[in-house]
């Protein structure tokens, strides 16, 4: 039988400032935002939610490894909430981010899902979802 793989632990987001990119994400998606200390010593930055982690890396300064291109508004991410659309739109609003498309019935990873779309600072696409 081969290996299989269990969960992420983490993913790396490369940004063009790690300011920017905390303050969003805490103050508008509500994520843990935290210095912590890496295994080679140095000290990095991490949004937290649940038992997710998004690391994060400023361009052109980025930890090695990394992936072969690390440029900012490559990604792609969907966030699961219990909070309904509608509440989510009124508090994206009054923080002046833009819902570009949406609510729309999308398949999500564990079924039917209904989301809304927003860019983040380096304008990664994001999606904000409710299992159906």
């Amino acid at each position: 039988m081969p290996p299989k793989l269990t969960s992420l632990d983490h993913l790396v987001l490369t940004v063009r400032s790690i300011d920017e990119t905390v303050a969003f994400y805490q103050g508008v998606l509500g994520m843990n935002a935290k210095q912590f200390p890496a295994a080679d010593g140095t000290v990095r930055w991490a949004l937290s939610f649940g038992q997710q982690k998004i690391n994060l890396h400023e361009s052109g300064s980025e930890f090695k490894p990394h992936s072969e291109t690390p440029v900012p508004g490559s990604a792609d991410l969907c966030f699961l909430s219990d909070t309904e659309l509608s509440d989510w739109q009124g508090h994206l609003d009054h923080h002046g981010v833009a819902v570009i498309e949406g609510p729309v019935a999308r398949s999500g990873a564990m079924g039917p899902i209904r989301s809304i779309y927003i860019r983040d600072p380096d304008k990664n696409l994001i999606e904000i979802a409710n299992t159906v």
